[in-house]
């Protein structure tokens, strides 16, 4: 085999990974009430699924650059995609709430190390000349998954059950294994640095004990439950700054916050992405529950959202250009914020047209303030702390999709038992998930003006999607 040949290979299997992971966390929110209706627990009880997925990802992705460097990348990532496949395999055999939890925990050990070990495994096989290009290529992966995953998820659930939204892994998967042992370089397996299984612990320990205590169960203790498990949270992140000051190589450097812009862009993507994350959760629900959608329309009506989406980062570097970071944040944070809090007026005598308007504004705005979020986050960062950094920022994204299905969901519980609507328990949290991301607009205020006004960088736009 050619090395052209096989650098193309090694492209296709890391796009085929980058697929399946971003597949599955959008596949599954339009088969939630089919799921739920199937295991006997409502709806609304099944965002533990969602947030068991996307927590272990954020608490393992730190440790799998570590781990390709000390078994080595083809062994590590043969051994993420078969943990993945028998995840999902799980999670179609699961039988009741807690059994899928678990296999959606076994499910992001896996899908943790996808992406980190992929994007490494080409960094360190392809030219440098050819690595945006590289990146770009496995970016349109990740911009397909959320594509196809509602339309395909409510299809499977309409036409066969709701267990292929995870059986659809497993050929996916069987490929890519024999894909890796034939062509991915072994890379790796050699002698490693320690790795900080003690600062990781107690970043961990912060972001279990922070969600839990968002996602806290009803019942007489529960404010005395949440404010235990927020003190944990705050002890343990507090622990780390000493702990971090004295060890020679922490798991993340507090030099990094020094870097305002670094400080400013993870606090804002914190709060914008609690929001944004909440949408792709509720709306579906929404559709089905309130206005009696089926799986595969309310799969479709997600559509125009990922379509404008793909469309509208093509205008990300030109306006970032002519406004520079700060401006454009403020604007399309304040117009993804107002798309939000327009899905309150969605209900059923809303004209089609008018529900799939606020669908693609959200796509847009959502789409390239992902994009400018990540750049002005990293792009500054030396060439030192970069790699730390992006995985700091990582476990910063992970835990916000975790956060805005916690919260919007307990606020749509919260509102419906207290107003005895499930309608208005919906508007309302829509509107309060979308004054948490238009509170963020006022974090992006705080911007340093020299450095958010430089240019774009071409490789700081490239596959930043997500």
């Amino acid at each position: 085999m050619t090395k052209d040949s096989s650098h193309t290979a090694l492209l296709w299997i890391v796009a085929s990974g980058f697929f399946m992971q971003s597949l599955d966390t959008t596949i599954v929110n339009t088969a939630l009430p089919s799921i739920a209706h199937s295991l006997n627990v409502a709806p609304l009880a099944m965002q533990p699924i969602v947030v068991a997925y996307t927590l272990t990802m954020a608490m393992l992705t730190p440790a799998s650059g570590w781990l390709a460097d000390r078994f080595g990348t083809r062994r590590v990532y043969f051994a993420a995609i078969l943990v993945f496949v028998l995840g999902s395999v799980c999670c179609a055999s699961a039988h009741t709430l807690s059994q899928l939890v678990l296999a959606r925990v076994l499910q992001g050990l896996g899908g943790s190390m996808l992406l980190p070990i992929g994007r490494l495994a080409v960094l360190r096989s392809v030219a440098s000349e050819q690595y945006v290009a590289a990146l770009a290529f496995i970016s349109i992966a990740g911009q397909l998954g959320p594509i196809a995953g509602p339309t395909l998820g409510g299809w499977f659930v309409q036409a066969i059950t709701w267990h292929w939204i995870f059986l659809i892994n497993v050929p996916i998967g069987v490929v890519g294994l024999y894909a890796v042992q034939r062509f991915l370089p072994l890379h790796g397996g050699a002698d490693a640095p320690p790795f900080d299984f003690a600062g990781c612990a107690l970043l961990s320990l912060c972001m279990i004990a922070f969600s839990l205590a968002i996602d806290a169960p009803v019942h007489a203790h529960r404010a005395a439950w949440s404010a235990g498990l927020f003190a944990l949270a705050v002890v343990s992140a507090l622990a780390y700054i000493p702990y971090a000051r004295h060890r020679a190589n922490p798991l993340f450097k507090l030099s990094l916050f020094g870097e305002p812009n670094f400080s400013v862009g993870l606090i804002g993507n914190l709060g914008c992405r609690i929001g944004s994350s909440a949408v792709p959760f509720l709306v579906p629900l929404l559709l089905q529950l309130q206005l009696g959608y089926s799986p595969l329309h309310s799969g479709l009506m997600m559509l125009p959202a990922a379509l404008a989406g793909t469309v509208a980062k093509r205008w990300i570097a030109p306006l970032v250009r002519r406004y520079g970071y700060d401006t454009f944040l403020l604007v399309n944070t304040l117009i993804v914020g107002s798309s939000i809090v327009a899905f309150a007026l969605i209900s059923r005598g809303t004209p089609l047209v008018i529900e799939v308007a606020i669908l693609a504004v959200f796509g847009a705005a959502n789409s390239m303030q992902f994009a400018a979020m990540n750049s002005v986050t990293l792009k500054d960062l030396s060439h030192e702390d970069a790699g730390s950094g992006n995985s700091l920022f990582s476990m910063v994204q992970m835990l916000a999709i975790g956060l805005g299905v916690s919260i919007g969901g307990g606020l749509v519980n919260l509102f419906s038992a207290q107003s005895g609507s499930a309608a208005l328990g919906f508007r309302l949290s829509f509107v309060c998930v979308g004054a948490i991301t238009l509170v963020s607009a006022w974090v992006f205020r705080h911007l340093d003006n020299t450095s958010a006004a430089r240019p774009v960088r071409g490789q700081a736009t490239q596959g930043a999607g997500r």
